[in-house]
């Protein structure tokens, strides 16, 4: 099929600044297309900024979301995803706004882990933010048990923190690298029963497979719920 199937709502063009638009660049982050086997369709959503999607989630933008989800819809778009993963918020007023899927964030996945792994192990979620991602944003996601899970965020690292702080300065690649891996290294010792780890944040999928191959364990991001749904809208197929 070369006809997109999968739509991306993603931030408004001109709102992401210098640091973001070098991960974006990345092969694996959700908003570059040559991170997937086949052809997407991205919308950018006017107003969509950190401010109105992390800080203090917009009503107004959330309204916008919807309009676009709509046309996309009757444009023939089988399931709809978003490029930041603390769109969480909006996941139920998206997902009955149309007939056809809506996923949101990779915290959407977090159920399907507890239920795989049982209470014995735990399930480690990275965020670009701790303190944006609430008990709202779980809810909305239908995580209700939180007794296994614990979150690792990068705010206070000195390199990531420059989306916060200097969003208009480059970052250092290798340092946000070792950023994140500090992170999850973190998170692991201190759940040594940690059975996967769940990427929260879009940007963070390029340092899946270093992940998965210094710490051997799991890794899901919003791409393996993309490929998976890709999977059951028969956007990708694994035979003939």
């Amino acid at each position: 099929m070369n006809k997109p199937r999968i739509g991306i709502l993603r931030w408004e063009g001109g709102k992401v600044p210098e640091g973001l638009m070098q991960l974006e660049r990345m092969a694996g982050n959700s908003t570059n297309p040559a991170s997937y086997p086949f052809p997407v369709k991205m919308v950018e959503v006017k107003g969509a900024t950190t401010e109105t999607v992390i800080i203090h989630p917009s009503r107004e933008v959330l309204a916008r979301m919807i309009e676009i989800v709509k046309d996309m819809e009757k444009e023939g778009i089988l399931a709809v995803t978003t490029s930041c993963g603390f769109n969480a918020v909006f996941q139920k007023e998206l997902a009955e706004a149309v007939d056809i899927p809506v996923f949101t964030s990779a915290i959407l996945q977090v159920p399907f882990v507890q239920t795989i792994i049982g209470k014995n192990h735990s399930v480690g979620i990275i965020t670009a933010n701790k303190g944006s991602l609430t008990r709202e944003h779980m809810r909305a996601c239908n995580i209700v048990d939180e007794s296994n899970i614990y979150v690792v965020g990068l705010e206070d690292c000195k390199e990531w923190r420059k989306i916060f702080d200097e969003p208009d300065n480059p970052f250092d690649m290798e340092a946000v690298s070792a950023e994140i891996l500090g992170a999850v290294a973190k998170g692991i010792e201190e759940h040594p029963d940690t059975a996967f780890i769940v990427l929260e944040c879009t940007d963070l999928p390029p340092y899946a497979k270093q992940i998965r191959e210094r710490f051997h364990v799991p890794v899901l991001d919003v791409n393996t719920m993309i490929g998976y749904m890709a999977y059951a809208i028969g956007q990708m197929k694994m035979y003939d």
